[in-house]
């Protein structure tokens, strides 16, 4: 992608001086065997047509891939405009901005007071001396520098890192748009793996905050709109709901209304994604919180470490695929997940925390090994 802005090759010298082929068919007419070196220029004329793979790729426009100095208005790309290039967004001011397509990197320079909706990045986003911004993002890398009072609603594979920023605000991201599950999967993006509120500040301050969590309890609608009606984006059904939010809503690094917690298990199977937004919405039912989630791939030694005396029966499973795991908290959590299981999981191999007590020890071990395998 790194080509769209490099310059345009300079021509041949040689090229430009040599004979056109008309030219040294007219110069041969008089020359014996003049018929073979006619012959010779039509065979060349018919190697220098051929086409090669290369060839036959779409152009592509750099200017299809940049938005730069726009004010005052609602822009971006619909879905299937980018189809997995690089993007940059530099100097826009007052904007309305909407990339609802899978990118490889998108880089932000120099913007204020705009409303940034991101779809999946396949890289890394970069912010970079921004102020006053509201955005939604998910990608696999999120950095800032030099930027200021900035509200993100982001799903982060790794660590997030600001970087000379002040001001710096955090939320879980929720957000859908029709193509969005599938963009996940084109940025090779797991909707289980957000470390959204684990925020490392390169540069802190001694007795001050650079960065904080947004309240559990807000809007993304009243930080970020939606599209203007009027505009191209109209016909794309985006919802900030976080119940249709393609990334399950987690609580991350807020403090736990109760001590209990329990982890919840789903190895790989056809249903996996499915079963585990249904046990999601079986325990928000009964109140209780999702405190974050993972999809990682085990070794058979990683089950021995992990799950201990129950290794014997799951490690023939994790050679089949990654599993998702969960973290769920609340008041008799651990009674009502194996209750759930039963249930509505009789068919499907899960493993759930036994009792209040060994469940603490089971999120510790499975989720400090997933952060190691994750290199967090």
């Amino acid at each position: 992608m790194g080509c769209f802005f490099s310059n345009s090759r300079r021509k041949s010298p040689d090229k430009e001086t040599d004979l056109s082929a008309a030219d040294k068919i007219t110069a041969s007419n008089n020359v014996p065997g003049s018929s073979n070196i006619s012959n010779a220029l039509s065979g060349s004329n018919q190697e220098a047509s051929k086409q090669y793979s290369w060839d036959k790729r779409e152009k592509v426009d750099p200017k299809d891939f940049i938005l730069k100095g726009i004010k005052d208005a609602t822009v971006g790309r619909l879905p299937g405009k980018l189809n997995g290039q690089q993007f940059v967004i530099q100097e826009c001011e007052n904007c309305n901005i909407y990339v609802l397509d899978h990118s490889a990197t998108v880089t932000i320079d120099d913007c204020v007071n705009c409303c940034i909706v991101l779809g999946p990045v396949k890289g890394s986003v970069f912010f970079r001396d921004c102020k006053d911004i509201k955005c939604v993002v998910a990608c696999q890398q999120f950095r800032t520098r030099d930027c200021k009072k900035m509200d993100v609603f982001l799903c982060c594979a790794t660590q997030p890192i600001i970087e000379s920023s002040t001001s710096m605000k955090f939320g879980c991201f929720q957000y859908y748009y029709p193509e969005l599950a599938f963009h996940f999967k084109d940025a090779g993006l797991s909707i289980f793996n957000n470390n959204w509120s684990n925020i490392h500040d390169f540069t802190p301050v001694s007795e001050e905050t650079n960065w904080s969590l947004l309240p559990e309890d807000t809007v993304v609608l009243k930080y970020v709109p939606l599209p203007d009606p009027e505009s191209e984006f109209r016909s794309v059904r985006i919802s900030t709901d976080g119940n249709r939010s393609i990334v399950p809503l987690t609580s991350g690094g807020r403090r736990k209304d109760s001590e209990e917690s329990c982890l919840f298990v789903f190895f790989t199977g056809d249903y996996t994604t499915a079963n585990a937004r249904k046990l999601i919405d079986e325990a928000t039912i009964k109140g209780f919180t999702l405190i974050q989630t993972k999809e990682v791939a085990m070794r058979p030694e990683d089950v021995t470490r992990v799950f201990q005396n129950n290794a014997e029966d799951l490690r023939e499973w994790t050679t089949k695929g990654p599993v998702v795991a969960l973290e769920l908290s609340g008041d008799g959590v651990v009674e009502a997940c194996r209750s759930i299981a039963n249930e509505i999981f009789s068919g499907t191999k899960v493993f759930v925390s036994e009792n209040k007590d060994s469940a603490s020890r089971d999120v510790d071990n499975f989720f400090n090994f997933a952060d190691m395998q994750m290199g967090l």
